[in-house]
This record gives structure tokens, C-alpha cells and sequence, in this order.
């Protein structure tokens, strides 16, 4: 039975803007900017991130344009480059994916808390109990139906904006000139391109997860028009959002404060709003904690759908309720997933070591995978459909984003050894259970 596609445009873009908008942008700032050492570098970081993101939105308008299937971003891979290759990639990235939503849960109930239970249960129990319950009420929903998961989606993505415009409002309040100690820092700083580099592993990593709505392709309505649209207009709202949150930042804590604080939304709203600020700031990050986890919960049953399609996981993965298009096992099995996870992992941090060689690693191999596209195109000698996206200057626009991307990965390397051996590991694990599951789904 095949996916009959519910999605709109305004579905799709709410469904951006809170894969991008998860916890990072609480907590990267305050990385980016002791990595940086000045506003100059700080800034540039972000604004070189947002224009990097562009050229990757672009790049993954056209393939999912081209491709429009259930489970794309594993696909892409298994239609473009070795089916082993990309199980091993796609088995890393729903290890990660699984560890990425659970830290982002306990960061969540870590912020709540204070505000929901009781002295007795500000522990690591309560805090464990907190995410449990965000992730089974959330399963609750997405079991319902893939509508009934993107209708959360939106009423969630739509608050989580109005809380960062009500952050930026800050702006507007009396506070201290940005520039009053020193806009590009002393001649002691880092050399400028090597604490640029280092400081967009932070910047990528807040700005990361459009690439995901390639794994909705079969549920959207007119795909090769509404994909590039929602990938324009949602993308384009978070580098908006990412910029002024950030000068808000800056202006109103100064740039000191901001490398030292963690917790900078509940900082920023608790110096223009008063005591009660912290609290809304609470309210905020765990709203975008759900919006996060929701679209985990509905992109990543996609990625063992394709699988089982083609043979590489049992068909269990595959099966469809008639009724709301919910990928019923393949849900429960991600839930499961999380909720094992959620006693085994660290800190946030951490995971964002952990994740990012693998992140960086499938971005530049799914981005290639345009050129692969254009070139089969090309020899088959049919042309072009009109309603299929192209972007502009190619190959220039895919060539700098995944030279980019490649430079983070480098720049993880180097930064963190263990945590880059950690995912590397993880990926080449990936071939010997490759064979032995095509053996298990060929019995």
C-alpha cells in the first residue's frame, strides 16, 4: 500500500522551521562566541551560516524536486550510490537522530522543571519523567496520523515563532551599545579563518535539518512545487529569526555575557520583561523542545519505510494503518529507540560532538548526489519536466555548500578526536549488519 500524500505548503514550511529551530539556538550563541573571541567573527559565523544553509536549500529543493519519494534522504543514497553505503550511513543518522531528540528532551525538562513539579522531583528522575511523558504524548499524536502529527506541528512551529519575536523584542528596550568593548576584538584573537572555521560547527549545527524534508516527498501535494517553496520560505524565517535573536543577544547582554551564559533566552527575557521573563523563556524552549521531537518522530519512521521498500529492513517497517497513514512499527520502533536512549547517553554537549561528523558526512554525500541526478538526465536524453525545480548557478551553488561542510567535518576532527572516532565507528559497524540483515529479509 503507498503513501497518499496530506501535506501542503503551509505544512511543510511549519515542518521546516521546527527542524531547524530545536534547542540549538538556546544554547549554540553562547559556543560560537567563545569560539569566535569577537562580534566580527561571531557574526560573520552566522550570517556565512545562513548563507551556506541557502545554497544547501537550494541544492535539496532540486533533489527532492527530482525525487520525490517516502524516505528520500535514504533514497537519494541507495539510488545514486551503493545500497550498503547508504545503509551505513542512514543506519548512523537514526542512531543520532534518536540521541539528538533525547538530549534535546532532557535539556527540555531541564528548563520546565523548576516551573511543573515539585522540589522533590528537581532531580535526575524528574527530569527523566518529564521526557518520557513529552515523547509519549507526542507518539500519541504522530499514532493518530501523519495529519493529526503535522496539525501539532503547526500550532507548535507557530507559537515557537511568536515566542523568538517576542525575545527579539529586547531590541527595543534600554540597553548598552554592541560595539562598547571592541567590535573585532584584539590583535591577541584567534587567527580570523581558523575561529571562523571552528565556529561554524556550532553555527551548522543550529542551522541543520531542512535537508530532512526530502523524507516527506511522497506525503506532499505537488511535490516539485511546494518542496522549493516551503524549503525557501522556511529556511528564510529562521535566518531572519537566527540573526536578530542573536543581535538581541549581543546588544542586550553585552558580548562578554553571551560567552559565558548557557542560558541566554531566559537571561534575555528576564532583563526586558522582569522576573517573570525567565519563566517564559522556560515556556519557550520547551515548546520548541516539542516542535523538535515531533518532526523526529514523523521524518524518521520515512527513513525505515525506504528501507524496507528496498529490501534492506523486514517489511514490518513498511506497514501502513489504512486509515491515518501512520507507519505504525516503524514509529513504535523509533519511540523505543528514544526511550532506551534516553538512560545511555550524556550531556547535550556531547551529543553534539558526537552527531556532528555524521551529520557533516551524509550532508556532503546527499548534496553530491545532484550531480549524479544531472548527469543521468543528461545521457538518458530526456528533457527536463517544467515543474521540476533547477537552481541557479550550478555547480557552483552545491560545490561551495558541500566544501563548506566538508571543512566543518575537518574542523570536528581536530577539535574533538574521540567524538569524530566515536561516529566513525558507528558508520563502519553499519556494513556488516547491511549483510546480515539482507541475508534475515531474504529468508
Amino acid at each position: 500500500m503507498r503513501i497518499k500524500p496530506k501535506l501542503g505548503l503551509f505544512d511543510l514550511t511549519m515542518i521546516i522551521v521546527s527542524l531547524v529551530i530545536g534547542i540549538g539556538i538556546f544554547r549554540s550563541p553562547a559556543i560560537v562566541a567563545q569560539k569566535a573571541g569577537s562580534p566580527a567573527i561571531f557574526f560573520t559565523a552566522w550570517i556565512l551560516g545562513g548563507l551556506i544553509s541557502i545554497c544547501g536549500a537550494l541544492t535539496f529543493a532540486e533533489i527532492g524536486s527530482r525525487f520525490p519519494v517516502a524516505g528520500g534522504f535514504y533514497k537519494i543514497f541507495s539510488h545514486c550510490y551503493h545500497p550498503a553505503y547508504a545503509f551505513m550511513l542512514n543506519w548512523s543518522l537514526v542512531i543520532t537522530n534518536a540521541a539528538s531528540a533525547v538530549g534535546v528532551a532532557i535539556v527540555g525538562a531541564e528548563y520546565i522543571n523548576p516551573i511543573l513539579l515539585p522540589a522533590s522531583l528537581q532531580n535526575g528522575l524528574g527530569i527523566k519523567l518529564t521526557a518520557v511523558t513529552a515523547i509519549v504524548l507526542l507518539f500519541t499524536l504522530n499514532y493518530l496520523g501523519i495529519k493529526m502529527g503535522a496539525r501539532a506541528q503547526n500550532v507548535l512551529s507557530m507559537v515557537k515563532i511568536a515566542m523568538l519575536l517576542i525575545f527579539c523584542c529586547a531590541l527595543f528596550g534600554p540597553h548598552k551599545p554592541l560595539m562598547v568593548t571592541g567590535f573585532y576584538g584584539s590583535g591577541n584573537s584567534l587567527d580570523f579563518v581558523k575561529a571562523l572555521g571552528v565556529s561554524l560547527i556550532a553555527v551548522f549545527f543550529t542551522y541543520g535539518g531542512y535537508q530532512n524534508t526530502i523524507n516527506f516527498g511522497a506525503d506532499i501535494q505537488q511535490p516539485a512545487r511546494n518542496i522549493p517553496r516551503a524549503i525557501f520560505a522556511g529556511v528564510g524565517i529562521v535566518i531572519v529569526l537566527y540573526i536578530t535573536i542573536n543581535f538581541a543577544y549581543c546588544s542586550v547582554l553585552g558580548f562578554e555575557k553571551v560567552q559565558q551564559s548557557k542560558l541566554l533566552a531566559a537571561e534575555l527575557a528576564g532583563s526586558f520583561f522582569g522576573p517573570w521573563g525567565y519563566t517564559l523563556a522556560c515556556l519557550a524552549i520547551f515548546i520548541s523542545v516539542l516542535g523538535f521531537i515531533n518532526t523526529s518522530l514523523m521524518s524518521n519512521p520515512r527513513i525505515y519505510y525506504a528501507m524496507a521498500e528496498d529490501k534492506i529492513v523486514p517489511a514490518h517497517f513498511m506497514r501502513l494503518n489504512q486509515k491515518t497513514m501512520t507507519q505504525e512499527f516503524g514509529l513504535t520502533f523509533f519511540v523505543a529507540l528514544m526511550l532506551i536512549s534516553l538512560f545511555l547517553l550524556g550531556t547535550f554537549d556531547k551529543i553534539v560532538n558526537y552527531v556532528m561528523f555524521i551529520d557533516s558526512l551524509s550532508l556532503v554525500s546527499a548534496a553530491g548526489t545532484i550531480f549524479i541526478f544531472r548527469k543521468r538526465a543528461k545521457e538518458s536524453g530526456v528533457q527536463t519536466p517544467g515543474d521540476v525545480f533547477q537552481l541557479r548557478f550550478y555547480p557552483w551553488v552545491p560545490i561551495l555548500f558541500m566544501l563548506v561542510l566538508f571543512i566543518v567535518m575537518i574542523n570536528v576532527v581536530t577539535s574533538d578526536a574521540q567524538a569524530a572516532m566515536f561516529g566513525i565507528i558507528i558508520f563502519l559497524a553499519g556494513y556488516p549488519l547491511y549483510l546480515l540483515l539482507r541475508r534475515v529479509v531474504a529468508k
